[in-house]
């Protein structure tokens, strides 16, 4: 990402089945790197909040995406920043 903008070098997006499930991964994913990397993200735009189907986690280099399917079709990160590199893409 640090080619297209200087907001982060990695974009890291991922689709879940419902809200409930993006939020499990949430808190998992904070306490691990809370435990093991002593690391807090400086920003959290959570589905709890508005309701919208992404979770947005910003850990500075690092930016979390994580969409209901129907959020991420509807946003299309991934058309929207089709130039940038793809480090790994797990389907």
């Amino acid at each position: 990402m640090s080619e297209q903008t200087s907001i982060a070098s990695y974009f890291v997006l991922g689709s879940v089945n419902n809200e409930r499930q993006a939020n499990a991964i949430r808190d998992d994913l904070w306490e691990q790197l809370q435990i093991e990397e002593k690391m807090r993200p400086l920003n959290v735009h959570d589905l709890r909040q508005e309701g919208g189907g992404w979770l947005l986690a910003d850990y500075g280099d690092v930016i979390l995406h994580l969409f209901t399917e129907e959020t991420r079709v509807h946003y299309d990160l991934e058309g929207l920043w089709n130039d940038a590199h793809v480090v790994l893409k797990i389907l």
